[in-house]
């Protein structure tokens, strides 16, 4: 899908290209290639000279290569955005190819971005920049405007993660946690823990960009300082990440202690069961020895004595047990 954006009194208007001739009509500021066709990519490069790199979209890239300018003034950013789907957080790798120079494109620039997924900041920043005029003036803006929402996107995104572990903190400080609701928590835990740390590597990444842009002194003195705000933004959304981590792992020992306090029940009633059956089984075994006179068979009471002894046996230590609250 190729879908271009212009200026148009101040907001930003999205056409859907559907052709080359639709794409030579206009003169856009931001260019948005969502799981592009061969065919889309070659009226990219027979309209603005622009060749996407094959391995724009390779996860492998190394880290070092992500961030570069070519010779001809291009900027090059690759940069990854949350997606937090239900349960199936994930982050989409998007390609940025920023255009300043070439003479076609006038003074504004263009911003192409290249991605195989819908990304939610870029319809937070279509809906803003078309309900807010002046919001956006140039390419760089654009990108600006983009890594801004990003960070909105993870705040927003950290909120619900609060809002979930305050459901299971309830579940834990309760303190009737069965072994089956403990299972659930540890679940719910994990999946918020992931979650936390997609953000917190989000956030990283997003800086680097952003650190990126201002070090290629492309950036006028309101940008710079728009790019240093977005900066300390994703700085105290470390501070928050970081809190949400103490926060998980105490739930998670607080889930464990539970666990092994419901393991230690069961071992205690074993032990309890095994102290008190055992003066009964020695009463048996020396009943049960091979005596020349044997009192069972001498005695015509031998029997009920026995069991009588063995019966007080095994009463006497549980009676000795309830006393000492061993059996609550």
């Amino acid at each position: 899908m190729l879908n271009i954006f212009t200026l148009a009194n101040g907001r930003l208007v999205q056409e859907e290209i559907e052709s080359l001739e639709e794409l030579k009509r206009f003169q856009p500021i931001w260019v948005d290639l969502e799981s592009p066709t061969v065919e889309e990519k070659r009226w990219v490069k027979q309209h603005y000279g622009l060749s996407i790199p094959e391995d724009a979209m390779d996860e492998d890239i190394e880290e070092s290569a992500r961030f570069y300018e070519e010779d001809n003034g291009e900027l090059h950013i690759r940069s990854d955005f949350l997606v937090d789907v239900d349960d199936d957080p994930r982050a989409v790798r998007v390609a940025f190819i920023l255009n300043l120079v070439n003479d076609s494109l006038k003074s504004k620039g263009v911003l192409f971005s290249i991605h195989d997924d819908d990304v939610p900041v870029f319809r937070l920043v279509r809906l803003r920049a078309r309900r807010a005029p002046g919001l956006i003036e140039d390419a760089k803006e654009v990108l600006l405007k983009l890594f801004d929402a990003d960070a909105e996107y993870s705040a927003d995104t950290l909120e619900g993660i609060y809002d979930e572990l305050k459901l299971v903190s309830t579940q834990v400080l309760a303190g009737d946690v069965t072994d089956a609701k403990a299972s659930e928590v540890l679940a719910a835990i994990a999946r918020q823990e992931d979650l936390n740390g997609r953000i917190r590597r989000n956030m990283l990444d997003t800086r680097r960009a952003v650190s990126f842009m201002m070090r290629s002194k492309m950036l006028n003195a309101e940008q710079f300082e728009d790019a240093r705000q977005i900066l300390r933004d994703i700085e105290s959304l470390d501070n928050h990440t970081a809190f949400l981590f103490d926060k998980i792992n105490f739930l998670m020992d607080a889930t464990v202690g539970f666990i092994n306090i419901n393991q230690n029940k069961i071992i205690k009633i074993f032990s309890v069961a095994s102290v008190a059956l055992l003066p009964p089984t020695l009463i048996a075994s020396v009943y049960g020895m091979n005596f020349k006179f044997m009192p069972e068979l001498e005695w015509q009471y031998g029997y009920g004595f026995g069991i009588g002894l063995m019966v007080c046996s095994a009463v006497i230590p549980m009676l000795y047990f309830r006393k000492r609250g061993w059996l609550k």
